[in-house]
């Protein structure tokens, strides 16, 4: 099975990621086509995924003339089997429900040609599992775009236990075609790449307010204006190898005596889900929602993305 050239694609899911997928796609000169099981829905997230193609131009992130042609190949369907009969490409977008996404898998396999690659934007469900119930699970992986899809340029590609490498790297060259920066995830585990990270500092961040150590705002404040502020341009292990291993090592020795290990949410979780206090959708979690924005927390960090990927560009066309 060889894929060479990708020309259709279905995206399904309406939510948060589907427009902005669906929205890369098209401006990597892919005709995309927006898939709910409601029409009036498919037809928002088409006016969605069009609203985000004039937001990147309008920030000079894209060229206008890129972004209407972007958003001519774009399209809405509610009709599933019609609309991927000729897709290169399926993107799944839909709830994180293991059983919904094998089922789905499967009827997919039915309505594509044999050679569409059949992708699932799953931030932690197994992709092995979800191609088990595929007759060519070889064609099956992870696409992990971040959100918000049409801004964050990471895409994870997670491998399954069957997946071809072959059908991955097209898949990846795809993705780079796109605008995105994608990487590869060559083992089929529980959070995939991005996420084990975040994970392990969400872990951390929560023990260090439970023990007192420092407070929500301070743990915040520091990673947005400590370690966090160099990461867009200075990697993790990228820091390690310019300190020396030896010096690293010995601080890591050191320090990771003293965190969080247990194989579990911290308490501090359990405590506040218990009490209702679930974040922005009560009114309150580790802030006070009543009186903290979260459209204004958005449109900082939405903000923030914008300069920065300006940035980036005119870097590139600086030479």
């Amino acid at each position: 099975m060889a894929v060479t050239q990708f020309e259709r694609a279905g995206v399904i899911g309406t939510g948060m990621m589907g427009p902005g997928i669906a929205g890369a796609l098209a401006l990597g000169g892919v005709e995309a086509v927006i898939l709910s099981r409601n029409p009036d829905s498919a037809a928002a997230g088409l006016e969605k995924a069009r609203s985000q193609l004039a937001l990147l131009a309008r920030e000079q992130l894209v060229a206008e003339a890129a972004a209407a042609q972007a958003a001519a190949r774009l399209s809405a369907s509610a009709d599933l089997p019609a609309a991927v009969r000729d897709a290169s490409i399926v993107i799944e977008s839909a709830p994180e429900d293991m059983d919904f996404k094998k089922k789905l898998f499967a009827q997919l396999e039915e309505y594509v040609s044999g050679s569409c690659i059949l992708a699932t934007n799953t931030s932690g469900l197994s992709i092995t599992a979800i191609a088990s119930a595929c007759r060519n699970p070889e064609r099956v992986m992870t696409t992990h775009f971040w959100n918000p899809p049409h801004l964050m340029p990471l895409v994870e590609i997670v491998l399954g236990e069957k997946t071809s490498p072959v059908l991955a790297d097209a898949v990846r060259d795809l993705l780079a075609r796109c605008g995105k920066t994608p990487v590869m995830v060559r083992k089929d585990r529980p959070g995939q790449l991005g996420n084990r990270l975040q994970m392990a500092l969400v872990r951390e961040a929560a023990n260090i307010v439970a023990e007192g150590i420092a407070g929500v705002e301070d743990v915040d404040l520091a990673a947005r204006t400590g370690f966090g502020l160099r990461l867009p341009v200075y990697g993790i292990l990228e820091h390690q190898d310019m300190v020396g291993l030896d010096m690293g090592c010995r601080i890591v020795d050191y320090v990771v005596r003293d965190l969080n290990n247990e194989p579990c949410a911290p308490r501090i979780f359990f405590d506040k889900v218990a009490r209702g206090e679930l974040g922005v959708k009560s009114g309150k979690g580790f802030y006070d929602w009543t009186v903290k924005s979260a459209e204004e927390v958005r449109a900082r960090r939405d903000g923030f993305l914008i300069e920065y990927l300006r940035g980036q560009k005119q870097r590139r066309q600086d030479g």
